[in-house]
């Protein structure tokens, strides 16, 4: 770490004084697997996990090498895997034992801790309880409520998880059905890169893919916590920080992963080598003080531009780009008391990365959900447009734009479809194909979801995977309403606390994990997800189901499109589950562009690359080129804090993926024991008069005539910028309004919300 830190380590505050990765990975992997009691075959899984011919990671997006390492999974890939193949099983007479109302008061880790589920489940009303039913039994009355329902107040939701086989018969039995109802966890996360970025670049994706890492000499990093959320990618940041390239980072919270990394594979490294120092510069911008940030650096830029032209590349921006004379204007208009306040940064800082940046050959800016959940993220998103943009460092080696993606196949399955947004499905391919008129009308986005639900408009609600009541923003305001729904069918593999909350009809559908050899007619099936870097890599399970009447997300997805549609002679739902390569043929066809030979290249080394407009400098945009955007704010929130207020930011452990609590330990950030915490820095406790391990909860200052209160939260001193609080997700989440989110894309604003404390 340089000394030019904004902020040193605070001693005064629980701290990981260790790396990531290193003696602290291995010994949390092997603290799971002595409580999880795994399949005997988990280490063989391990062995075979993201490797050609082997299994895909249900965990992260990041991408798989064509070579890859001896032990190609990392800390949380371990857990995902080690999860998933538990022998503890949730079956019917574990619900025989406990009613709904009962489990409402279990924590969530120990909700999913019962184990897998084995059997399909309906609920019964009478007795609180899921009880079994047949296969044949659950797709039958799904059928018929389903033919009941106007299909527009029909929700088909779909989480990150699920294959690009599974998700394109999925977006089709939705529009067969005759909707486009079709969210996904992307709108919880990333769509503001989906819209924001496409609105600028062409492309709904980044640019990048790995070979770049290879090239580039500079990396900046927004908003993202590699160390927690995709620790293989620290192998990659390692590999560019050794050989000469450097990491700045604009975050509010120091992560552990971008300050130093020992790599578990390397046993000189872990026995007698230093750890990797990950960031040269590490910046503590306040919360929504991005944009600001890049545009302190762009002012600077514009200064070494006219003392040495030729920093900025003319021909490029000249050539490729509009709106280059507006964005520079409100840039000089910009002063630098403004930058400072909303940045919570210092001239100085941001004229070194300026400085840094102006010497820099190839550049790649990455990103995570601190950039995207914002009101004005999109706005975010722009800004580090418009600093690549400025130097021609989209469409090139070694540079470009690259953000992080969370969930397997969370970017795969909008490839293939599932979209709320018409325009960006092939509807008159799919007419051809299957002959019938795809419903043309928008759908609904997550929060338009939960707004229907609310109100009654939507009437039933089909998830594939995902615990998407408790993700939600404002959960405790939808609770409630979730068991006025006339139909809800969830797809799982262990209970949730979304399966907490029935609707009048609901049935739990158990099904394989993709570690699991997946048999149908044909013999053992592969599947395919597609990475963040835009790559497609097939998968295979090896692992015996943890039930026999476990059926496949396919086969599940089949099964109730069979019951709910008429005939069509176009349609071949048996077919198709019985062979996925049949599946891929049809994904070929309708995507032939990006998936042609699907079948012959799915297993290819590194996965085979869909290709990317941006990248080869081709801009589908409405200007016919790359987009500089002009912000009338220099802040990504919705507007400036009151005199009590507080910004809040929430966070996920490193014993977390998503909204599943592996346990207790937020080992990186030193924390550990509990999560109703509230994290806040010495000086904030200090001035509201508070001391730490008091018992206080926080209230959402939003005024829109609902009150959020926040369960009563621990206060702990931590490290963060003034004017701000942390606190975990999703627990925190009955604070976040509906009506905040990204104003172009919906998605929900997590890491910006105004709060007030309550002794």
């Amino acid at each position: 770490m340089g000394d030019n830190d904004e902020s040193s380590q605070r001693q005064d505050t629980p701290y990981y004084e260790g790396s990531a990765g290193g003696w602290g990975s291995v010994g949390s992997v092997s603290s799971i697997l002595s409580t999880e009691r795994p399949d005997p075959g988990v280490i063989q899984t391990l062995w075979r996990q993201n490797k050609p011919k082997g299994h895909m990671c249900t965990s992260c997006a990041w991408t798989k090498p064509p070579e890859p390492h001896l032990f190609e999974f990392c800390e949380n890939g371990a857990k995902a895997t080690i999860w998933d193949l538990t022998q503890d099983r949730c079956g019917p007479e574990f619900f025989a034992n406990h009613s709904l109302a009962e489990l409402k008061g279990w924590s969530d880790h120990a909700l999913e801790k019962v184990g897998r589920l084995t059997h399909p489940l309906r609920y019964d009303r009478e007795t609180d309880r899921y009880v079994p039913c047949t296969w044949e039994q659950a797709f039958a009355a799904i059928g018929s409520s389903l033919k009941s329902l106007n299909p527009k107040s029909v929700v088909f939701y779909a989480s990150g998880r699920a294959s690009l086989e599974t998700s394109y018969l999925y977006a089709l039995f939705a529009r067969l059905y005759g909707h486009n109802n079709l969210p996904d966890s992307s709108n919880m996360c990333h769509e503001t890169t989906s819209v924001g970025l496409k609105k600028v670049t062409g492309s709904p994706v980044g640019t990048c893919i790995l070979s770049d890492f290879d090239h580039c000499d500079l990396i900046l990093f927004f908003g993202q916590n590699t160390g927690s959320n995709s620790p293989r990618f620290l192998h990659t940041l390692q590999k560019a920080v050794e050989r000469g390239c450097r990491i700045v980072t604009f975050n509010p919270v120091r992560e552990a992963g971008l300050i130093k990394f020992v790599n578990p594979q390397n046993p000189l490294q872990m026995t007698l080598q230093p750890a990797t120092e990950i960031s040269q510069i590490y910046l503590q911008v306040r919360p929504g003080g991005d944009v600001a940030a890049m545009a302190g650096v762009v002012k600077r830029l514009l200064e070494i531009e006219a003392e040495n032209s030729g920093v900025l590349d003319h021909d490029f921006i000249r050539q490729h780009t509009q709106g280059f004379e507006n964005f520079i204007s409100r840039i000089q208009l910009a002063s630098w008391e403004e930058i400072e306040e909303n940045a919570g940064l210092s001239r100085a800082s941001l004229e070194e990365v300026a400085e840094i940046y102006a010497n820099a050959r190839c550049v790649i800016g990455i990103y995570g959900m601190g950039l995207t959940q914002h009101v004005h993220g999109s706005v975010s998103i722009g800004m580090l447009v418009n600093l690549l943009l400025l130097r021609g460092n989209i469409g090139r080696e070694g540079a470009g734009i690259s953000p992080i993606r969370g969930h397997s196949n969370v970017q795969g399955q909008r490839s293939v479809g599932i979209t709320e947004k018409p325009e960006l499905a092939p509807l008159d391919k799919l007419k051809e194909l299957f002959g019938f008129e795809p419903p043309r009308e928008k759908g609904r986005t997550t929060v338009e979801v939960v707004e229907g639900v609310i109100d009654g408009s939507v009437k039933a609600f089909i998830g594939l995977g995902g615990n998407f009541a408790h993700a939600i923003s404002d959960s405790g305001r939808a609770e409630p309403a979730w068991e006025r729904l006339d139909l809800t069918v969830q797809i799982a593999t262990r209970l949730n606390r979304t399966h907490l909350h029935p609707g009048k009809a609901a049935f739990l559908l158990p099904c394989l994990v993709r570690a699991e050899e997946d048999r149908q007619a044909t013999g053992p099936q592969a599947v395919s997800i597609e990475c963040s870097l835009s790559h497609v890599h097939g998968s295979l399970g090896e692992r015996p189901p943890a039930s026999p009447d476990l059926r496949s997300e396919v086969a599940i997805v089949a099964g109730m499109a069979k019951a709910a549609l008429p005939d069509n002679p176009h349609v071949h739902w048996d077919d198709w589950t019985g062979d996925y390569g049949l599946i891929r043929d049809l994904i070929a066809k309708t995507y032939p562009e990006e998936f042609h030979d699907f079948n012959a290249r799915m297993f290819t080394p590194g996965g085979f690359y869909r290709g990317n407009a941006a990248r080869r400098r081709e801009w589908k945009t409405e200007s016919g080129k790359a987009d500089f955007t002009t912000p009338e704010s220099l802040s990504s929130l919705k507007g400036p804090l009151k005199t009590d207020e507080l910004t809040l930011i929430t966070l996920r452990s490193n014993d977390q993926f998503n909204t599943t609590i592996y346990g207790f330990s937020d080992r990186l950030r030193g924390l550990k024991g509990q999560r109703d915490i509230l994290l806040i820095s010495p000086e904030e406790i200090a001035d509201a008069g508070l001391v730490e391990g008091q018992i206080v909860r926080i209230v959402c200052a939003v005024e829109d005539g609902h009150r959020r209160v926040s369960q009563p939260l621990t206060v702990t001193a931590y490290d963060l910028p003034r004017g701000c609080v942390a606190a975990y997700y999703p627990e925190i989440n009955p604070l976040i309004p509906l009506s905040y989110h990204d104003i172009l894309s919906k998605t929900p604003a997590y890491k910006g919300v105004p709060v007030r404390i309550v002794a």
